[in-house]
């Protein structure tokens, strides 16, 4: 019969064996159970974004290419250089901005002879209705040009005029016929090719506008060709633009003004717009402000019996009339103002003066990515028998060509510097040539395109460099779909199409930006490491303290037997 000792001790090596394996147990579950678990709640969530393809859309390189036809009319080739016709040349432009932007410029001529109708419409009585019958027999494509060579004595050009830019994506050079008959084919081509060059400053894509398109990633050295007052007028590329236009009336009981301004927009206005559907949408409407003021005092001008504007003054009008307008706040998209100011009886006429003191001829102004302001003047209606108020109706062709004018300007329609010896066609009732058109769309496909870069890139950097930023499955999207659409935009480019890189390149634009301001990517929303775990030791630390103490104290219990064992054998 065991003696009550013995009992003990059993008891107690029993106690001990459950002491250690329920130790064993609980740092079992903590470690393989409770560490991954926690770990695995607590880390942010990170959708796959493609890097390697970011980080090569990283460093900008840009081909633009476009098709250039040269037509030669009868009488420009002899017999034997005929022969020789079609071919294709093809001349490539490189320019290296800086380190992670690169531009090449592709142009492709292809040469041919003009075929019996275009002979028929280069024999027209003037120029405009060659350019309008050779844009009826064919419509190039959308960034493309066709050159006419035409003999020497033509009378579709002036004899001070060598080329003629119309309407369309044609124009009309006069050729060296006597020089092109002693010639060879090789030597006629090499003879034309600065004055097509010439021509394609002036309809196509420029590096001034390219560079202009990218000013925002690169830097543009003081002595570039565009002035940083015409980078900057323009309005950056967005899907739309609102446009209101505003009369503002400063003392109603001296008049009483009259606009058709829903006439004005479907005459004058409309139709600019419609053209540049390709580009944007765009939304009008107007209003009629009582009691506004300019915000500034205008000086009375005893030589000109007027009251002026300097044009240090200019800068000041804006803030105060912008408090009256209709509030943009509720909406994200670019609003173009467009304002006409009908000066008060006692501030009557009121006259705009440039840098220079003289007055400016349409009396307005225009401030960059704002606007235009215009004062019209309606003295001429007062006399010594004037009765208050006076009915005034607004001449809207006067102020719609004005804002016209400025309209083109503060969306990037640049006006092209022509060289000596260029007659260029007006735009017309379109407001808008289809060459300028093209211009423009090359110059908002790679500001976009470099915009969204800029964008994805940033982005990727930011994320790298906050680890506690999510990456949820809708940003990943986001994501990668600007990146396709930049692939996509990039290629059409360099394929010359230039209305689907548009297109492509307005997509990745849109996708880029809604992934870099979306809400979700606030890193102020998630713990950092540091916060986590301040959060997280005083919780656990109480509870696996024990359990690590008791792990020791395991440990060293068996490293003892081991000792003492080989001891005993020893």
């Amino acid at each position: 019969m065991w003696s009550h000792q013995r009992l003990f001790t059993l008891f107690c090596l029993s106690e001990r064996r459950r002491g250690k394996l329920a130790t064993l147990s609980f740092a079992a579950v903590v470690i393989f159970l409770g560490i991954p678990l926690w770990w695995r709640t607590t880390t942010t969530y990170r959708a796959w974004l493609p890097v390697s393809q970011i980080q090569e859309l990283a460093k900008l390189k840009l081909l633009l290419s476009t098709d250039v036809e040269v037509v030669f009319a009868r009488g420009t080739l002899t017999p034997e250089q005929q022969k020789k016709i079609p071919l294709t040349r093809t001349h490539d432009e490189e320019r290296v901005v800086d380190g992670d932007t690169s531009l090449t410029y592709r142009y492709e001529t292809r040469y041919r002879t003009a075929t019996i109708m275009e002979e028929d419409a280069l024999n027209k009585l003037t120029a405009a209705e060659t350019d309008l019958s050779l844009h009826t027999l064919s419509e190039s494509p959308c960034g493309s040009l066709v050159v006419y060579v035409i003999p020497e004595p033509s009378l579709l050009l002036p004899q001070d005029i060598d080329v003629y830019v119309g309407q369309k994506r044609t124009a009309l050079l006069r050729g060296d016929t006597q020089t092109s008959a002693v010639r060879t084919l090789v030597q006629v081509l090499a003879g034309l090719e600065p004055r097509v060059k010439q021509v394609l400053q002036v309809m196509s894509f420029s590096h001034s506008d390219i560079m202009a398109a990218v000013s925002d990633r690169v830097y543009l050295s003081p002595g570039s060709q565009q002035s940083k007052a015409d980078r900057m007028r323009p309005f950056k590329s967005s899907p739309v633009y609102e446009i209101t236009f505003s009369l503002l009336n400063p003392d109603p009981n001296s008049h009483r003004l009259y606009w058709d301004i829903e006439g004005a927009v479907q005459t004058y206005i409309q139709p600019l717009l419609s053209k540049l559907g390709p580009v944007a949408n765009f939304s009008v409407d107007s209003q009629i402000l009582h009691y506004t003021m300019l915000g500034v005092n205008a000086r009375f001008d005893s030589n000109r019996g007027a009251y002026t504007l300097g044009a240090d003054s200019l800068a000041h009008v804006i803030n105060p009339v912008e408090a009256r307008l209709r509030s943009n706040a509720a909406s994200s998209n670019p609003v173009l103002n467009f304002l006409l100011y009908v000066p008060d009886a006692q501030h009557s006429p009121l006259h705009i003066l440039d840098g220079k003191k003289r007055e400016v001829t349409s009396n307005a102004f225009h401030s960059p990515r704002w606007g235009g302001i215009m004062v019209y003047n309606v003295d001429r209606f007062y006399g010594t028998q004037t009765t208050f108020p006076v009915d005034i109706d607004i001449n809207m062709a006067k102020v719609m060509g004005v804002f016209l004018a400025q309209l083109r300007l503060l969306l990037g329609v640049q006006p092209s510097t022509s060289p000596k010896g260029f007659l260029v066609s007006p735009p017309g009732s379109a407001g808008l040539t289809d060459w300028e058109l093209d211009r423009l769309m090359w110059s908002r496909s790679v500001e976009n395109i470099a915009t969204a870069t800029t964008a994805i890139t940033s982005l990727q950097q930011l994320l790298d460099q906050i680890s506690t930023i999510v990456i949820n499955d809708n940003i990943a999207q986001l994501v990668s779909s600007a990146v396709s659409s930049l692939q996509l935009a990039m290629a059409e480019l360099e394929a010359g199409n230039l209305g689907f890189a548009l297109q492509y390149s307005k997509e990745a634009m849109l996708a880029s930006e809604r992934a870099f301001f979306d809400p979700s990517l606030l890193h102020l929303l998630y713990f950092p490491d540091d916060q986590k775990f301040a959060i997280y030791i005083p919780l656990f630390l109480p509870i696996c303290l024990p359990i690590l103490m008791s792990l020791l104290r395991i440990i060293s219990e068996v490293k003892q037997k081991r000792r003492d064992k080989q001891a005993k054998n020893d």
